[in-house]
C-alpha cells in the first residue's frame, strides 16, 4: 500500500507503474472516490462539532421552549451526522479496497517486457554439464534409487503429491541442516524462525498476497489459509511494532511449511516434484530503514545469500533481473535465481529475490523512530534461502553418474553419511 498523498502527488508516476507492469489500475477513480472520502470525513466532522455546540448550549439553557427548540435542532443536526457517517462507511469500503490495488512503483533498472521471456540475465555461475551417457530426469534417477514415491504421494495427498523416502529423504534432512549451519556459522545477524504457515486473512493482506493473489491459496473452513512462504508470518511477527533506528536492520532466517494450489498451472510440470502443493521453504526476510540505498544493499546480500548455498552445491545457474510485466504488485525490483535442469536443457527458478520499500509495511504498520524520534514506516525485503524438494531436481540430475547412482554434493556429505547414492 502506498501513501494516499503520495499518489495524489504523483498520479503520472502510478500509472507509468501500472503500465510497465502490465496492471489494470485507474488512478483517477481512485483520486475521485478519495475526494468523497476527504469530502464527507470534512463534514461528519463539522457535523460533529456543531452537535457538541447545541449540547453545551441546551445544557445552559433554562427556558423549557427554547431548550425543546435546541433538541429539535440537533435533532436534525445528528440525523445529517449518522446519514453522513453511513455513506462514508460505504466510500470507505471502495477507498480501501482501491487502495490495496495501486501498484508499487519499479525501479528504473526494471526491464520492460511482457512476461518472464523479457527477463534480462544479470549473472551466470557454473559451467553446464556434460554427459557422455543418455541423460536421465529426476523422476526415473529417484524411482530407480527407490529416493520417491509419486504413485503414493498422488494416493494419499492427491494430485501433485509425493513421499520422500529412504536416501531421498536423507537428502532433503541433510539439505536443511546444511542450511542451517550456513546461517549459524557465516550469517550470525540472520535470527533463526520456525513460523506458522497456518495465517489470518490479515497477514496475506499485510504482505501483498490478497486480495489479488486468492485464487493460489488454501482456505480453511474456519476462514484461515495456508501461506505459500514463511514471509507472510514472518513479516506479521512484526506487525503494529515501533522499533528504533538503532535495532535496524531486523534480519531472519524462517522456515515453515508452504502450500500453493499453482491455480492456472494444471498442465503444467504435472510430472516429478517441480511444481507440488506442499513444500518446505527457508526464507530470508529483512526489515530495514526507509532509504532507497539501503534496501538496494540489503536486495544485493539476500541475492548473494542464495547464490552462495548454490555455488557450495556446486550447481550451475544464472541469476535474472524480472522486468514489468513479471513483477507482482508490491516489488519494486525482483532477481529470480534459476538453477540447471540437464533433462530440460534449461534453468529452472529456484530462488525469488524482491524488495518492496513501505508497501507491506504500512500496510502491517511496522515502525522505527528515526535519529529525530520521527516515527518512519520500514522497508521490507526477502529472498529464498532454499526450497524443498524442488532443489533435489537439480542435485540429482546435475550429479548422475552413467549407472544411475547419483554422487551427493561434498558439503552434503557429512550429514547424509555417504559420498554416493546406489540402489540397496
Amino acid at each position: 500500500m502506498l501513501d494516499i498523498k503520495f499518489i495524489r502527488e504523483n498520479k503520472d508516476l502510478i500509472e507509468a507503474g501500472a503500465k510497465k507492469k502490465h496492471l489494470k489500475f485507474d488512478v483517477s477513480e481512485l483520486i475521485l472516490v478519495d475526494d468523497k472520502r476527504r469530502a464527507l470525513l470534512t463534514l461528519t466532522e463539522d457535523k460533529k462539532a456543531e452537535q457538541n455546540k447545541f449540547n453545551e448550549q441546551i445544557i445552559k439553557v433554562t427556558d423549557t421552549a427554547k431548550r425543546g427548540q435546541l433538541i429539535m435542532e440537533m435533532k436534525m443536526v445528528k440525523d445529517d451526522l449518522a446519514k453522513g457517517e453511513e455513506e462514508l462507511k460505504e466510500v470507505m469500503k471502495q477507498w480501501q479496497l482501491l487502495m490495496l490495488q495501486v501498484p508499487n512503483i519499479p525501479d528504473m533498472s526494471v526491464p520492460d517486457g511482457d512476461d518472464d521471456t523479457a527477463n534480462r540475465e544479470h549473472t551466470v555461475w557454473g559451467d553446464i554439464p556434460k554427459f557422455d551417457f543418455p541423460v536421465k530426469d529426476h523422476i526415473e534417477l529417484m524411482e530407480k534409487l527407490d529416493m520417491v514415491d509419486l504413485e503414493a504421494g498422488t494416493r494419499i495427498a492427491g494430485f501433485r503429491g509425493y513421499i520422500l523416502k529412504n536416501d531421498g529423504a536423507l537428502l532433503n534432512y541433510a539439505l536443511w541442516q546444511f542450511v542451517m549451519e550456513y546461517f549459524r556459522e557465516h550469517k550470525k545477524d540472520y535470527s533463526p524462525m520456525l513460523v506458522p504457515s497456518l495465517v489470518r486473512r490479515e497477514t496475506l493482506l499485510g504482505t501483498g498476497y490478497l486480495p489479488q493473489g486468492e485464487d493460489d491459496l488454501y482456505k480453511t473452513q474456519d476462514g484461515e489459509y495456508l501461506a505459500g512462504t514463511a514471509e507472510v508470518s514472518t513479516m506479521s511477527y512484526f506487525s503494529g511494532k515501533l522499533l528504533n533506528e538503532s535495532e535496524l536492520p531486523q534480519k531472519v532466517i524462517a522456515f515453515s511449511p508452504a502450500f500453493r494450489r499453482e491455480a492456472g498451472s494444471h498442465s503444467k510440470d504435472v510430472k516429478g516434484i517441480l511444481r507440488v502443493h506442499e513444500f518446505m521453504k527457508f526464507e530470508q526476510v529483512i526489515i530495514c530503514e526507509a532509504n532507497h540505498e539501503t534496501s538496494v544493499k540489503h536486495h544485493e546480500e539476500l541475492r548473494e545469500n542464495a547464490e552462495e548455498i548454490l555455488r557450495a552445491l556446486k550447481l550451475p545457474y544464472h541469476v535474472v533481473v524480472n522486468c514489468g510485466g513479471d513483477l507482482g504488485l508490491g516489488q519494486v525490483k525482483k532477481y529470480d535465481i534459476e538453477t540447471w535442469v540437464p533433462s530440460q536443457n534449461k534453468y529452472r527458478e529456484t530462488h525469488s529475490c524482491s524488495y518492496f520499500h513501505d508497501f507491506q509495511t504500512r500496510r502491517l504498520n511496522i515502525k522505527y523512530k528515526d535519529a529525530e524520534g520521527k516515527a518512519k514506516f520500514t522497508h521490507s525485503l526477502n529472498n529464498t534461502a532454499l526450497a524443498t524438494p524442488r532443489i533435489l531436481i537439480q542435485i540429482v540430475e546435475n550429479y548422475q553418474q552413467a549407472d544411475g547412482s547419483i554422487k551427493v554434493p561434498e558439503v552434503l556429505q557429512k550429514y547424509m553419511g555417504k559420498a554416493v547414492i546406489t540402489r540397496k
